[in-house]
């Protein structure tokens, strides 16, 4: 943020900056959802914001100057658009045996089991305590009984320990991180379509696009599409980027600390995209909310139009 005063001040000793959050966009209203959030003893006629999750639509901002008595009045507020892009995770594409809390998986080895076991319990209790289950009558059933609007064929099964983001990617430049257990014994994450199969895996299909890491009998870190795999010859970072902007095809993956560029896929989307994740005896964190870091934005420009020896899978 950049501001000016009307007229030279001498006796401004410091500014405080206020903003919050808001999805409203007309005029600042009075009472909103998120309280103003405060910086105070700012010296300088600028501040940079960092570590801000964007998950409303919008920020308001203000600031006023102060002496070393008094305060003046607060500036006109003034709104900005985040375009930040934000998801959750659809649990109920999530295998059985992870464990799906907010934006956090883990993988959990009795997850199948113990609800099996509940199913099991549950039918059996139903049958004994209801006549409609008798040997009679549990042959006809209502052509009126439907299955749920999310069946189990969206839930990924066998060894796709796999969970999808709810928003579909249909247009524009999109970012979100994940921070991951580099000892996991597999994590993938990447981008596939809705129609990928419940049995499929990661990169295992011309459907899906990821980084995969390896941990199982022979470490590796690849990245992968269509059952094709390219080595990737760098170091595992702690988190990852990911980029996708859908209308160029391009899907780029970035070690989130130094933003240097791990690999790159380009493609031609033929339908809207999710957000994906598959994880094997580990855990993962996602983060979402974020805008494009500049310095992904200066790389994209850069690479613009321009072929990368990281991209050589399509």
């Amino acid at each position: 943020m950049v501001w000016r005063m009307p007229e030279e001040d001498s006796k401004i000793d410091h500014y405080v900056l206020e903003y919050r959050k808001t999805n409203h966009e007309g005029a600042p209203r009075l009472k909103e959802e998120h309280p103003w959030m405060v910086r105070e003893g700012i010296k300088e006629m600028e501040f940079t914001l960092s570590g801000l999750r964007f998950d409303t639509q919008f920020i308001n901002f203000r600031v006023k100057a102060c002496n070393k008595a008094v305060a003046g009045e607060f500036s006109e507020t003034v709104t900005l658009e985040t375009n930040a892009f934000n998801f959750s995770l659809d649990a109920s594409t999530a295998h059985q045996n992870l464990k799906v809390e907010d934006l956090k998986v883990e993988w959990d080895a009795s997850g199948g089991k113990v609800q099996e076991i509940k199913v099991r319990g549950k039918e059996n209790r139903s049958r004994t305590a209801s006549p409609a289950h008798s040997p009679a009558r549990s042959i006809i059933q209502s052509p009126k009984r439907m299955p749920s609007a999310r069946s189990s064929r969206d839930r990924f099964t066998a060894e796709s320990y796999t969970v999808l983001g709810d928003t579909l990617i249909d247009g524009g430049q999109h970012y979100w991180e994940v921070v991951f257990e580099k000892d996991s014994k597999a994590f993938l994450v990447g981008v596939a379509y809705r129609t990928l199969g419940k049995f499929d895996q990661l990169g295992k299909t011309n459907a899906s696009w990821c980084l995969h890491l390896n941990n199982w009998l022979q470490v590796s870190f690849t990245a992968k599409h269509n059952n094709k795999a390219k080595v990737l010859d760098i170091s595992v970072p702690d988190r990852v980027g990911v980029y996708c902007n859908y209308s160029e095809g391009h899907l780029a993956f970035y070690n989130a600390k130094t933003k240097q560029l791990i690999h790159s896929f380009r493609t031609k989307f033929t339908q809207p995209v999710l957000p994906a994740f598959m994880v094997w005896c580990g855990s993962f964190i996602v983060q979402t909310g974020l805008q494009v870091p500049n310095a992904v934005k200066s790389l994209q420009k850069r690479n613009s139009g321009t072929s990368s020896s990281n991209a050589s899978l399509t």
